[in-house]
């Protein structure tokens, strides 16, 4: 066993503990992947991600990014969440206005956007389609949902595959109670979001049901802004039955939702309320086309950790 440094960072959010925690391996050389497997499955996080030399030139470094039940080939937060680690650690990028983060989905272009500390990652090509109408209505039934209560929904693949559907309100979003062994038989990840009206204000903090001042103020601290838009996403095939704040997810969203007209080109996303976090995704198409994804990011925990590939 070898100790190696460590962070545990917390994503989409400025105030520690309300966004997405992400377990951080600076230093991943000599893992084998069920090594890694066994850590992920220990840490029993969303993701943790191992960091290692780049294999393609123009990269900064390369991420591998593990679930509690299997490895991913892209995940946002730990995009996010990955970057911010290795530039806390004394990271210097080859080019001047973008880190290249290498993962299997090929490489990554991360921003720092200007007058903050938030990073923001390129959104990597999506492949969408419509999803059947038998598979549809089952996951509607899962979710416990009319069919009217769906306003669009397609199959969307940025490396990670899911259903993502628009519902009628934000209302319906935050209401749901999922089966969740259904959704896992199912095999489906299923991402639900709804657009606030823009004269409404979300009450954001009695939905989530907070009831201790202090954490309250740290919402409204980390909530500066109200959002536009209401995510949650379900994953029990994978280990997760509910992230708190999904990149992967709210990127393929935005590039479905804009392109089609359901959302603007800049918005914010507010997602995690149910589990008591507060995340928040800024979400911006640029001239180009291209859309962004950005987020804060805190360091909550350093150290180090023992790992090796034997298994004592």
């Amino acid at each position: 066993m070898t100790p190696r440094l460590f962070k545990q960072v917390d994503v989409f959010t400025a105030v520690p503990y309300l966004g997405n925690p992400l377990a951080v391996v600076l230093d991943g050389s000599g893992l084998d992947d069920a090594a890694m497997q066994r850590f992920a499955r220990w840490t029993n996080l969303s993701e943790t991600t191992f960091l290692l030399p780049p294999t393609q030139a123009s990269a900064d470094y390369q991420v591998r990014i593990f679930t509690p039940g299997g490895e991913l080939p892209f995940a946002g937060h730990p995009t996010l969440g990955s970057c911010h680690a290795w530039l806390q650690a004394g990271g210097q990028p080859k080019a001047k206005d973008f880190i290249v983060q290498e993962c299997q989905v090929g490489l990554v272009r991360i921003r720092r956007e200007a007058g903050t500390q938030r990073l923001a990652f390129a959104a990597p090509p999506l492949e969408r389609s419509v999803p059947s109408p038998v598979m549809l209505a089952k996951v509607a039934a899962a979710l416990g949902v009319q069919s009217a209560q769906i306003l669009a929904a397609q199959l969307l693949n940025n490396g990670p595959m899911c259903l993502g559907l628009l519902l009628d309100s934000p209302e319906t979003v935050l209401q749901l109670t999922p089966n969740f062994l259904t959704l896992e038989q199912l095999d489906m990840k299923v991402g639900v979001a709804a657009l606030y009206p823009p004269e409404e204000t979300p009450p954001l903090i009695a939905r989530a049901n907070r009831e201790a001042r202090a954490f309250d103020a740290a919402v409204k601290e980390n909530n500066s802004t109200a959002p536009d838009m209401e995510v949650r996403f379900f994953a029990p095939s994978i280990g997760i039955n509910e992230d708190p704040v999904t990149g992967s997810l709210n990127a393929s969203l935005a590039q479905w939702l804009m392109a089609e007209g359901h959302a603007p080109g800049r918005y914010l996303a507010s997602q995690g309320v149910c589990l008591g976090r507060s995340g928040q995704v800024y979400l911006e198409r640029d001239a180009q086309g291209q859309v962004w994804v950005g987020g804060d990011s805190v360091t909550c925990i350093e150290g180090q950790v023992m790992l090796g590939t034997a298994l004592r």
